[in-house]
């Protein structure tokens, strides 16, 4: 489990390898991660749009930029949390993904969260 807090934003996530989705002996290795948003602030918050670097295990490096994440844009209240699955397919059985999200307050205000740095591995009996 990876985490990171951002004004008192806390992104916890936790990736996982999916084997029978991915395809080894054609470079393709299909990763999914579970995102837990976690609204420490007394107030809500709101989660406009995602910025994602994805790299690769040769060093490629992907940009991803879009609102709101799953196709949704949650907001939470304070004390509030938001969970949702995605995915990362992957030409190599490692990689690595961060990034940030941008939310707003109600009242307007914009700010970065970060979204902590987080690795993507085949389990070592899969070799």
């Amino acid at each position: 489990m990876y985490v990171e807090i951002t004004q008192n934003v806390e992104v916890q996530v936790e990736p996982v390898f999916v084997a029978n989705q991915s395809r080894p002996e054609e470079s393709y290795y299909f990763f999914a991660y579970k995102v837990q948003l976690k609204n420490q602030r007394a107030t809500p918050v709101k989660l406009l749009s995602r910025h994602w670097v994805i790299t690769d295990g040769n060093g490629h490096v992907e940009e991803v930029k879009g609102p709101g994440v799953v196709g949704e844009q949650p907001r939470l209240e304070g004390g509030q949390t938001y969970e949702y699955t995605s995915f990362c397919p992957l030409p190599t059985p490692t990689g690595n993904m961060r990034g940030t999200y941008t939310m707003t307050t109600d009242d307007g205000e914009r700010f970065e969260v970060e979204i902590p740095l987080f690795f993507f591995r085949i389990p070592a009996l899969m070799h």
